[in-house]
């Protein structure tokens, strides 16, 4: 009889209490879950993957995979059967007959845009540093950041971050960020905002949609020195700079306050960068500088807040990069840690909208009476 051509994990050697049981499996998926990752994305990335595509249902064996590697990373036969069965045993393409083909898994790490700009992320932003992840959780600083550049936190470095970890933060957070400012522009306009302030205006795409939504409208970009300049590039190529004032500060500098008279003030996935102690600075400094009326919009991804639980996974685990290598001590918040930290601020929550773009959700804030 022919040996099967995956075999699941054996039992005896456990306790009798674990054989059997499916969670000693998944317990195994856990710790080698790295080892799965890096070898799917070499899959991906060497192009297997899009050879067992166009091989459609009937696939290809090592030898035709060998042959059509030579032209393009030149993997080995031994390099592609141990990529390919880590591969097999994930789920990412099955075997039969000793030929390759991939499963819908695999498609979706050929060809989903959100997959590709997660494993990208993960492996050229990440990875490295999370290895110091337990050393960042004990001291709440960003040790793993030296993987990257000598910076206190990530955001002092953004515009410096060496290829590809420069490219793919920046893909990881315009795909989500983008998906909903569209969506959040009516609800924003629709109390007639005559002065709008960016808070971590990036690199200037919000200030750009708002630019061009209300020609009316003028903003006020706040960030680091280093950022404004990027947003000043996006602005004067758009020839809407002469509406916009760029103010440059440290925000972790408590003591320094925000420009007032501003009937909105808007935050897009910016609390996470930090934590509930400068959270509540941040309010505090957000509510004095509103004029009478004005509104506080919070735009972002709150993992308590989705509908599917994919979306509640992947937010969930990126909050580990914060600590490890954006700034030690911030996350992916429930939006219930936020709404308690405006409050204490004096401030109130007035509306909610959620489902924006892929996952966001939107607050809007008053002072209280």
């Amino acid at each position: 009889m022919p040996a099967p051509d995956f075999v699941t994990p054996l039992t005896e050697f456990a306790p009798a209490r674990l054989r059997g049981l499916p969670a000693r499996f998944e317990a195994q998926k856990i710790a080698f879950g790295p080892v799965v990752f890096q070898c799917v994305r070499v899959a991906w990335k060497s192009g297997l993957l899009a050879l067992l595509d166009q091989a459609g249902k009937a696939g290809a064996n090592i030898e035709e995979l060998t042959e059509k590697q030579a032209a393009q990373s030149g993997l080995s036969a031994y390099a592609i059967s141990v990529v390919l069965e880590t591969a097999l045993s994930a789920g990412v393409v099955r075997r039969e007959g000793g030929h390759y083909s991939l499963t819908r898994i695999g498609d979706n790490v050929l060809h989903d845009e959100m997959t590709q700009i997660n494993i990208d992320y993960v492996h050229d932003v990440c990875y490295q540093g999370l290895f110091a992840l337990e050393a960042s959780l004990r001291e709440e600083k960003p040790l793993g950041l030296k993987a990257l550049g000598d910076w206190p936190t990530v955001y002092e470095g953004l515009s410096e971050l060496p290829e590809p970890a420069r490219t793919s933060w920046f893909k990881f957070d315009h795909y989500y960020s983008d998906s909903a400012f569209a969506q959040a522009l009516p609800p924003v306009f629709a109390r007639k905002p005559r002065r709008l302030m960016d808070i971590g205006a990036n690199t200037g795409k919000w200030s750009l949609h708002c630019l061009l939504h209300d020609p009316e409208v003028r903003l006020t970009l706040l960030d680091l020195p280093i950022q404004l300049a990027q947003a000043r590039t996006t602005l004067e190529h758009a020839g809407l700079l002469a509406r916009a004032d760029l103010y440059p500060i440290d925000i972790l500098d408590f003591a320094a306050p925000f420009p007032g008279g501003m009937d909105a003030v808007w935050m897009s996935q910016f609390l996470t960068c930090f934590s509930l102690t400068a959270i509540g600075h941040i309010f505090r400094r957000a509510a004095e500088c509103l004029a009478e009326g004005g509104s506080v919009w919070v735009l972002d991804t709150f993992w308590d807040r989705q509908r599917h639980d994919i979306a509640s996974y992947c937010l969930i685990n990126t909050s580990p990069y914060f600590t490890a290598i954006a700034s030690g001590n911030s996350k992916m918040y429930e939006s219930s840690a936020i709404v308690a930290g405006a409050e204490a601020q004096g401030l109130r929550l007035v509306e909610t909208v959620d489902d924006l773009g892929l996952s966001h959700s939107l607050l809007r804030f008053e002072r209280a009476a």
